[in-house]
């Protein structure tokens, strides 16, 4: 997202979710509370997760995504047509039905929440059409509605649009594009697995180009990572410039790109981001046990500054601490990392400012 200060420290999206708020998540739980009961817990917890990061310092906060199974399940709130399974303890999300619009300005409500529970700047993330044609579309359950994971992404593009403008009714700045799966084509390993890769990769591009045309006036970023498994680690390894050809036709505003851990590459990729475009940079790992000293994460960022000017960059974790529900992260280490990230952009801030 664009920033006007250098160092703004922000986060990804989701925080970890503590017991409670899985279990208040599990929809037989939804069921037997009802409708009101269900939205005021769920309030309470949301409220919480807001002045956690507020008090850890952050200057750009998110509602941890606790309103949602996943930080993709999102679109199912807002859409008829698909079902919810699990495989194993992870849910998992199909289109089974041509989609029909159910619940449209969702993602603008659940910013509007932040800013009426905290002075912070709020922002919401959304997931690309390519990344839901990519783990939404089945081969067997989806094909009677979309012969083609294609013709599904495109039928998500005027609902991505929409929620694009109710958040510019509400007056929010700050939207997030995730499409951790363009970042998988980094790695030769997941190239390999396609025909044309540069095809797939261009299709991510073009498709979330027609939902952004005409939303110039919104801060708008994309959020790339090579997938966070969480005390796992990543899935997919390398560097950033097979996929920059392609990131460098994105009309987006900002590009958020991880560089805590270790298979991220060189920093001086920095140097291909378009120079009308902020940087966000990962520089706090979200993953493992380990907590990053704030001096370990200016470090980062001083590596960064070699490359790109001070006024480009703001901070932030490499992913959501916990995308999925069932990531089992502890909501404290949460905590320390993101006060560690606040200590570190006041020391950016005081020493580069």
């Amino acid at each position: 997202m664009e920033v006007s200060k250098p160092f703004t420290s922000t986060v990804v999206g989701s925080m970890p979710r503590p017991a409670f708020v899985r279990d208040l998540l599990n929809p037989e739980t939804r069921r037997d509370l009802g409708d009101v009961e269900f939205s005021r817990r769920l309030d309470a917890a949301v409220a919480y997760v807001i002045a956690m990061q507020e008090a850890a310092g952050i200057d750009i906060i998110s509602d941890g995504e606790w309103r949602r199974l996943s930080y993709i399940g999102i679109i199912a709130d807002i859409c008829d047509g698909f079902e919810v399974s699990y495989r194993g303890n992870q849910p998992w999300t199909i289109v089974t039905k041509p989609i029909s619009l159910r619940n449209t300005g969702l993602v603008a409500k659940e910013a509007s929440f932040i800013r009426r529970h905290s002075r912070c700047e709020p922002k919401v993330a959304l997931p690309s059409p390519y990344l839901l044609g990519q783990r939404m579309w089945d081969a067997e359950l989806s094909r009677a509605s979309y012969p083609t994971r294609e013709t599904f992404m495109r039928d998500l593009i005027p609902v991505l649009r929409g929620e694009l403008q109710a958040l510019r009714e509400e007056g929010i700045r700050h939207v997030q594009f995730d499409d951790p799966h363009l970042c998988l084509f980094v790695d030769e390993r997941v190239r390999s697995q396609y025909e044309d890769p540069q095809r797939e990769m261009h299709l991510c591009v073009d498709l979330l180009n027609e939902i952004l045309d005409g939303f110039e006036d919104l801060n708008t970023a994309i959020h790339l990572c090579r997938r966070n498994k969480g005390r796992d680690g990543w899935v997919g390894e390398g560097g950033y410039e097979p996929i920059m050809d392609c990131l460098k036709q994105l009309r987006v505003k900002s590009y958020m790109l991880e560089f805590a851990i270790p298979v991220a590459g060189d920093f001086g990729v920095l140097r291909e981001i378009p120079e009308d475009s902020a940087i966000g940079l990962g520089c706090v790992d979200c993953r493992s046990e380990r907590i990053d000293t704030p001096e370990e994460i200016v470090t980062r960022v001083e590596k960064a500054l070699r490359f790109v000017p001070p006024e480009r960059l703001f901070i932030h974790p490499d992913c959501g601490f916990a995308p999925g529900s069932a990531a089992d992260i502890p909501i404290d280490e949460a905590y320390r990392k993101l006060c560690n990230e606040s200590a570190a952009s006041k020391i950016l801030k005081e020493k580069y400012g």
